[in-house]
């Protein structure tokens, strides 16, 4: 048996062994909220032991408290990996916008550094947390007996598009007996995008005097459409156990007067044998949410970003020649909708060829509302250049309600073209010999019959200037048709490189919606991408200036299938304004769309 024990501990050290460096992340639950309303704040130690809390947290204006921590464990395919979450609750005490400094965290033999956040506190009156449950000071009996649910929504009003973090909240009273943990909450989403449930968080709180076992499960949610929407309700089904419904007959002679402590169902049933299982529904009431659309004057570098983001940028190498790539390495960090956030544009595009950049999406929170967003992006000089031009990443900032634009300081560049080889003119010798005057030799002048004819000058046709002047027309000829030749060949080739690009993105994207692994938000944008480069290719245009009406008349389709392809870019600007997709494509759906598109000819 001690053998076994032993073995069992080694199998689970030998994952732990193999565990990730630790690391560390810290959120808010929220970055906005009102005078007089808390949000929490989050660190969350990632393969580390032995974690020491922050004592305190000094930040001017808010009263920010330690209120504990959880720790979770799972092990999945023999593999381990523990966190510890720090909690802390934050008390605004006056409006403005507030900086939370880095904290150091030691985490055994390591010290970890948190990243600096930052609290946008307004007027109670401007913003309200919605919920449906009695306030925690209310009387048992509006708290409800067995159990509730609620939303908890940060602010009553938002943007089209734009990400809001909710929590669905399940509460037990604790002396509830739960068969099995409940079914995740499900909310109705109408207008809205719900992100992925997270795994909830178990506490045991007190409300109203009365102990609950609160299941948290944290979650997203955007508009997609605007006006006054309805965030929920949520519901969720648990099976609890219960007593059994018995027959009572008082006993001729009751000492306790019907109110016999030893009636209590434990001592009856200590083992359970005399419980039924009963399942019940708790259910929330919806919470008002208003969506307002984004206001005119977009810059051209907007692509739907909404929150709050910084950037960087920088490039290599520093010294190229005409043609050679660049990698540009930007990356975007902050809070919002991530899916929305694309690479940054060159601000100035005349004369550089850029390809399609990659992005790696790293997130900081459980749902993936912070976090930062890596791009590499491929260029080339197609001509001399002293730097390289600024990046520019626009986004809309709901707090400020105002269009942001960041632009990147321009990065010297050196950039050494092969000089164009001047053409050899070959000059001539012009000195000609002075032709002398011809000697008749007296000892042959009598063998000659006749006079011949006078010779003016016997210097070669090659050598004479008359030649070579003649000679520069078809020469200058040449060098204009090479010269044409060469920027035809360039700019040839460079069409060829981006027909290229297009064909390979193409095929990938294809590929990609064969495999019935997307998302629909992902699924739809990719088809209707397919769509574009497909456009491009037939009409050689540029790939973001197709919609349904110009892909139509290049592939001469009918009213039918016009008609799907109007609806295809239709879904797809719809979903793009979310952060997560909440459903499926059905399987008919997706075959229809990939007939459509591979009918594209």
């Amino acid at each position: 048996m001690r053998i076994v024990r032993w073995g069992f501990l080694l199998l689970l050290a030998a994952p732990c062994a193999r565990a990730d460096s630790p690391s560390i992340t810290a959120v808010l639950t929220s970055s906005e909220t009102a005078l007089g309303t808390p949000v929490q704040l989050e660190i969350k130690i990632t393969g580390a032991n032995g974690v020491r809390p922050p004592s305190s947290i000094a930040a001017d204006g808010l009263d920010i408290r330690y209120t504990g921590e959880s720790q979770n464990f799972v092990m999945r395919n023999f593999q381990t990996s523990s966190s510890v979450t720090l909690t802390y609750t934050i008390m605004p005490m006056k409006t403005g916008t507030f900086t939370i400094p880095p904290q150091n965290v030691q985490a055994g033999n390591t010290t970890l550094r948190t990243p600096e956040l930052t609290l946008h506190v307004v007027d109670a009156g401007n913003r309200s947390a919605g919920s449906n449950r009695a306030p925690a000071n209310a009387p048992p009996e509006e708290q409800g007996k067995l159990a509730f649910a609620e939303i908890l929504l940060p602010k009553k009003t938002a943007y089209l598009g734009e990400i809001i973090p909710i929590v669905l909240r399940i509460g037990f009273e604790s002396h509830m007996r739960l068969a099995q943990h409940p079914e995740p909450p499900q909310i109705d989403s109408q207008g809205l995008t719900v992100a992925k449930l997270q795994e909830p968080q178990r506490n045991l709180e007190n409300i109203g005097g009365r102990k609950y076992l609160v299941y948290s499960y944290k979650t997203a949610v955007a508009a997609a459409r605007t006006g006054n929407l309805e965030v929920g309700p949520t519901q969720s089904r648990a099976v609890v156990l219960v007593p059994r419904r018995q027959s009572t007959r008082r006993m001729p002679f009751d000492p306790f007067g019907g109110d016999d402590p030893f009636a209590d169902p434990f001592f009856s049933d200590p083992f359970g044998q005399f419980l039924e299982q009963r399942e019940i529904t708790i259910k929330s009431e919806p919470i008002a949410l208003e969506v307002k659309a984004l206001p005119a004057g977009a810059p051209p570098t907007f692509a739907g970003a909404i929150g709050n983001f910084s950037m960087t940028a920088d490039a290599n190498p520093k010294r190229v020649q005409v043609g050679d790539p660049i990698t540009i390495k930007a990356e975007v960090s902050g809070r919002g909708n991530f899916d929305r956030v694309n690479a940054p544009a060159l601000s100035e595009e005349q004369g550089w060829h850029r390809y399609p950049p990659s992005a790696n999406f790293k997130q900081d929170d459980d749902v993936g509302i912070s976090g930062t967003k890596t791009f590499e992006l491929v260029v080339s000089p197609n001509e001399q250049k002293s730097s390289l031009p600024a990046l520019a990443f626009s986004y809309f900032d709901p707090v400020k309600e105002k269009y942001v634009t960041l632009q990147s300081s321009a990065m010297p560049l050196t950039v050494e073209g092969s000089a164009v080889a001047s053409s050899p003119a070959a000059v001539a010798a012009n000195a000609s010999p002075t032709p002398g005057k011809s000697t008749r030799p007296q000892d042959i002048l009598q063998q000659l019959p006749k006079r011949g004819k006078i010779v003016r000058t016997f210097t070669p046709l090659y050598a004479r200037k008359g030649f070579w002047l003649a000679q520069l027309v078809p020469l200058f000829f040449a060098l204009g048709l090479g010269t044409w030749k060469a920027r035809s060949g360039r700019a040839l080739n460079r069409a060829a490189l981006q027909a290229a690009g297009w064909q390979r993105e193409s095929a990938e994207l294809l590929r990609k919606l064969r495999r019935d692994e997307l998302s629909p938000q992902q699924y739809f944008s990719d088809a209707s991408r397919v769509v574009q480069l497909k456009t491009a290719l037939k009409e050689n245009i540029d790939p973001a200036s197709v919609d349904a009406e110009s892909a139509g008349r290049a592939f001469a389709l009918d009213e039918e299938r016009s008609e799907k392809l109007r609806q295809l870019f239709a879904t797809s600007d719809e979903v793009r304004y979310s952060g997560a997709s909440n459903g499926a494509i059905s399987r008919d759906g997706r075959e229809e769309t990939l007939m459509l598109i591979e009918s594209l000819s």
